[in-house]
Formats: C-alpha cells, structure tokens, sequence
C-alpha cells in the first residue's frame, strides 16, 4: 500500500480522490436510470417485465415475478441447516441490539388546560431492495427488515433480482421469511426501484425504500427521493483502521482487505502514529492479496483508493478521521475507549483487537447499512427510527389560548398574515 506522511496537502488529495466515488460522477447511467423510472411510471407492469428480460434474461408476469410459498419451502431445502442456524443466531442479536431503539409516544399536561405530546407510528409499508444473481445477501437481508419489523412496519416488500432460471438465491428467501418479509418480488436494478416507488398492477407502492444496490439502484433511489422516503443513496464500501504500535500489524492488514475485496471503488485506509506498523502493515498487506481469492479487485482498490497515512502525533491522526468520517472506522490504539471520546464523525465503530469490521457485518447485533462517502459527518447508522414517524399533538382548552391570544395575534401580524391572526381574534370576540 502506498505511505503518504500525513500534511494539509496528502489529505487534500485523498479527500479529493474519495469524493470521485460519488454517485454525481455518472451522468450516462443516470440518464438511463431516468429514462427506466419513466417507462415504470409509464407503464407499470410492462415496462418492469420487459426491463428484466433484457436485463436479467428471464421472462416474468403478473403471477411469476411473486415468490410463491412452494419456493420458499424448497429453498430451506437447499440451505445448510447449519447456516439456518447461523442466521437465526444473527437474527437475535440484531433484533436485540433494535428492541432498544424503539420510542414511545409521550405526552403533557399542565392544570391550565394545555395537552401537549408527540405520537409516534409507524410506517404503513416499506419497500426493501436486496441485491441478487449470482450472490447472495442475507446478511442485508435481516439489517434491512429486522428494524422495519422492530418498527411496527405493516407491510414489508422485499425485490430482489432472480436468475436465468426465475429462481431467487435460496439463502436470501429463508433469510427474507425468518426476518418476517411479507412479500417478495422478483425483480432487482432500477425498474424494482420504480415499481416500489410508483407502484405497478403486480407491485404495491411503497412508503419508503431501503436497503443496498448497484450504481442504478443508487441513482434511482436518489431520483424517486421525495416521491417517497429513501434511507440514503449508499456509495462503496469504506474502512478506515486508526491505529498506535501497539496494534497487530497481521490484524489491520487483514481488516483492510476486508472492505478493499468489495470492489473496484471500495477504499482502505491506515492511519497511524507508527512508522513501523505502516511498513509491517503493507507488507501483510502485499501477502494477503497473494492468497486471498478476489485479487484482482482489490489490487485495484487499493491502488486507487487505499492508503497509509503517517500521522506526527494522535491528535492529528484523530483530526484526519474525522474529517474523513468513513462508514467503517477500527480504533486499534493503547486505550481505544479514551481515543473513542474524540472521534465525531464515524458510521459504525470498531473498538480494540478482537472487533474486526466483519463482526457488525454479520453478527453483533448493529446495523451494518452506514453512511459512506462522508456523510457519516451528518447521517446515522439504519435503524428503528428510519421506520417510524412522529406526529406532534396540540390541544388547548379556551383558558389556555385566552392567555397567550394576543401575544399570537402581534407575531402573526409582525408576520403581515392577517389570516393567522384573525383565525385567533375570531375566538376572542365580544358577543
């Protein structure tokens, strides 16, 4: 991996190049993914079957595109027990971690006849998009319908693309039916999204659309945003690993690889106050990527966006993670709980030897949907709140309004709204 010394100019020019990955930088895909959006808004139906066959080659209809009970049936039939099993396990701790996350509604009330409060209800359905083909997500699978069903969701609708054959990758239809999807379609790239968004005769439209996809999924999302919700438009995977001499050299190079192997666009990166874990940690890197079965991906992951920065004291190091405020970031350091303290910006955070990025992807209970891209300096982990929404409630009796009348009066009138101000006045009139 290439060792930079950490200077105002070395982090301008990473920060520059992280930010190319944005989903701003396709305008041709995105003039595609606007010209499917329309066709779904359309046509509905005809326009989904006919954007699948050409792009997933199989042939679908109003009764094919939904997977059927006997499917489901046959794909536990298909899945090792033992990864049933495994599931199962994972699903527990993800619920456990969401269960906490849940509100409740609350409310006030004063003995001058004011009834304040906020209701909080949950969103009637929800759309939830699973990458598919050849590979298999169940993983995504429970982190998106988990919270949703923790929620309170009504209804929950699961796309995700099918084979040639028309059959969904078995794993992801037992992971689906033990987090509790209630229906699930076959279909998967931008026209899913549309389906979900506009709603077709087969396709229920949605409230909301959550869950992980490819460079058209992201951009349609981001198109459909406003028509309805959207958790965010996700970029490629990201780990950032801050790191003193006292880290595990062998370990951080392995936790690098772990997000470098997603993709071309996937970054890695070191920083650390340590001139020697840089040097041991590129060359565990270099002998990984030797074995490790997808090299070629992230030989050019982390040649393009993987870097170890060296970092004259930890404030700095601190200083730079925050500004770069990555989805993923392991703290490796002496004391990793006190360094924590002074880290803003991070999606999710990694604490110590033994908490490697892969352990919240699968299994430790937290969401593993992060904001990436920067954004984590704003946007928060999905979770139980993205599923919910709140309501204020407002109820005064005529004694408490008769005391703050004309205090709302003066304001609406400062405001030039003579309306507002006489919907209060009429209340107040001498009979």
């Amino acid at each position: 991996m290439k060792t930079l010394k950490l200077t105002k100019e070395s982090f301008g020019s990473i920060t520059e190049t992280l930010l190319k990955r944005s989903t701003s930088s396709y305008p041709e895909q995105e003039a595609a993914v606007k010209a499917i959006l329309n066709d779904v808004a359309e046509k509905g139906d005809e326009a989904v079957f006919d954007y699948t066959e050409r792009f997933d080659k199989v042939k679908l209809d109003s009764e094919s595109v939904k997977v059927t009970a006997a499917e489901i049936e046959e794909a536990y039939g298909l899945v090792d027990e033992k990864l049933v099993g495994i599931i199962r396990r994972s699903m527990a701790n993800i619920r456990a971690f969401h269960e906490k996350q849940r509100r409740q509604s609350w409310f006030t009330t004063d003995d001058r006849g004011i009834f304040l409060g906020q209701r909080i209800t949950a969103l009637q359905r929800v759309g939830v998009y699973v990458p598919g083909g050849k590979a298999a997500y169940p993983s995504t699978v429970l982190m998106n319908v988990i919270p949703a069903k923790v929620a309170g969701v009504d209804e929950i609708v699961l796309c995700t693309p099918c084979g040639k054959d028309g059959k969904v990758n078995p794993t992801t239809l037992v992971a689906a039916n033990e987090a509790g999807a209630d229906v699930i379609f076959k279909i998967g790239g931008a026209q899913a999204v549309a389906a979900l968004a506009y709603g077709t005769a087969s396709i229920p439209k949605v409230d909301k659309i959550v869950g992980p996809g490819n460079i058209f999924v992201a951009l349609a999302k981001r198109a459909v945003y406003g028509h309805v919700a959207i958790d965010s438009v996700a970029g490629p995977s990201e780990i950032l690993v801050l790191a003193d001499e006292t880290a595990n050299p062998r370990y951080v190079a392995a936790d690098l690889l772990s997000q470098a192997e997603h993709d071309e666009l996937a970054s890695a990166i070191l920083v650390t106050t340590s001139e020697k874990l840089a040097e041991q940690v590129s060359k565990e890197v270099d002998g990984f990527v030797e074995i490790l079965s997808r090299k070629e991906i992230m030989e050019k992951s982390l040649d393009r966006f993987g870097r170890i920065l060296l970092a004259d004291n930890m404030d700095d190091a601190i200083e730079a993670v925050n500004e770069i405020a990555s989805e993923h970031l392991e703290i490796v350091t002496a004391n990793p709980f006190e360094t924590m303290t002074k880290v803003r910006n991070a999606g999710a955070i990694f604490l110590g030897t033994y908490s490697s990025e892969p352990l919240g992807d699968y299994f430790a209970g937290p969401n593993h949907v992060l904001p990436t891209n920067g954004t984590a300096k704003f946007f928060s982990p999905l979770g139980v709140d993205d599923f919910i929404k709140k309501s204020s409630v407002i109820n005064y009796s005529r004694e408490a309004l008769a005391e703050v009348h004309e205090d709302i009066e003066a304001f609406a009138k400062a405001e030039g709204l003579t309306a507002h101000a006489n919907s209060i006045a009429v209340r107040f009139e001498e009979k």
